[in-house]
């Protein structure tokens, strides 16, 4: 069975490839009345549109947004909504290689280890033009979660980190500069570093890992479940969902398995409407149920397989080779992951308040 459908209540399913005529995404269980048009969506998926700047695959795709269904003068029906992107900046024949050999690190053998066969043709689904889709559908989870703020930065690139009281004293909360630079980034020294590190791997043929964290402000106490509705093991299963995505921590992460009990703990106090806290080690989330604390998550994203320098492998008939990707492809692809952090945070929680509004009222 090949699971494409995400979520519960709100449920969403992606179909396409990246080399096809299409891609996108059908969207279940929206409330309805909710205003929605296609100017709503377009601004959520220009942020994650490739070929913005030479530190991204330089494909052209305008990924224009195009409403087919749920939605009538505007307003959401409450029947599925089918969002559809077509792909405009194919060439495939940049893949012939890539047919009769496996790229180590990427899904090809993988794939065909278990469908017999590939669509080589950019990966296919396990191409990272299949999170265009995801960033439409978050953009329609955002209007059933308006009492909520998510932004993401990416945070780190090839190892090198931003200098979070730099971001936090200055940028951090500036998500217009941090959207207005190439790298989703909150630290403007961070920028001018990564800027050369980019392009260094770009030009060397290489690629570069990132982390990018990604924060929800206004979520209240109680969204989540116990043990197998866990809101934080659901934002662990979106991410890693996500093309390229290796690792997820929320809050601390792992850091606080290197914390003692006091460390961690997020001390409470009486405050004005409900508990203060005086820390955020949970991240936001105790025993898979939000606290009314931001919601943390952090997310890392492996180097872009698909690289111009010679990596040992064999072709189809298991005769060892060697392969070089040409075509265009990301020398970062963490870059332009922080739209699609944002839109599977926003699906997941959306989903979580209308379980939480069918159980609890």
């Amino acid at each position: 069975m090949s699971v494409n459908t995400f979520g519960r209540l709100l449920r969403f399913t992606t179909w396409g490839e990246s080399h096809g005529p299409a891609l996108g995404a059908v969207v279940d269980g929206c409330p309805p009345g909710l205003e929605l048009d296609d100017s709503w969506i377009q601004p959520f998926l220009d942020a994650r549109r490739p070929g913005q700047s030479k530190f991204t695959t330089q494909r052209q795709e305008p990924d224009q947004v195009h409403i087919l269904s749920g939605v009538f003068e505007g307003r959401t029906t409450g029947t599925p909504i089918s969002l559809v992107i077509e792909n405009t900046d194919q060439r495939s024949k940049d893949y012939s290689d890539v047919a009769k050999a496996y790229r180590p690190g990427h899904a090809d053998y993988a794939y065909d280890a278990k469908y017999g066969f590939r669509d080589y043709r950019g990966g296919g689904r396990s191409s990272a033009r299949e999170t265009a889709a995801r960033v439409a559908a978050g953009a329609v989870a955002r209007l059933v979660i308006p009492e909520v703020s998510i932004t993401a930065h990416v945070v780190e690139i090839g190892g090198d980190a931003i200098d979070r009281e730099l971001a936090a004293a200055t940028r951090l909360n500036d998500s217009q500069f941090a959207r207005s630079n190439p790298f989703f980034c909150p630290d403007p020294k961070a920028v001018k570093r990564w800027e050369k590190l980019v392009d260094e791997a770009r030009l060397a043929g290489s690629s570069l890992g990132a982390v990018v964290e990604c924060v929800a402000t206004g979520v209240p106490a109680g969204w989540g479940a116990p043990l197998y509705g866990k809101l934080d093991a659901d934002l662990a299963a979106a991410m890693m969902g996500i093309n390229a995505v290796k690792g997820v921590e929320i809050g601390d992460g792992f850091a606080a398995a290197r914390l003692t009990g006091e460390g961690n703990a997020d001390p409470m106090r009486p405050g004005a409407d409900g508990p203060q806290f005086l820390a955020n080690h949970a991240g936001g989330i105790a025993g898979g149920i939000s606290t009314g604390q931001p919601v943390v998550v952090r997310v890392a994203f492996k180097p872009t397989s698909s690289i111009l320098t010679p990596v040992e492998t064999i072709d189809r008939d298991g005769e060892a080779t060697e392969i070089r990707t040409k075509g265009r492809h990301d020398p970062c692809v963490g870059i332009r992951g922080a739209p699609v952090v944002e839109a599977m945070m926003a699906l997941v929680l959306a989903d979580h308040k209308l379980l939480h509004r069918g159980q609890c009222g």
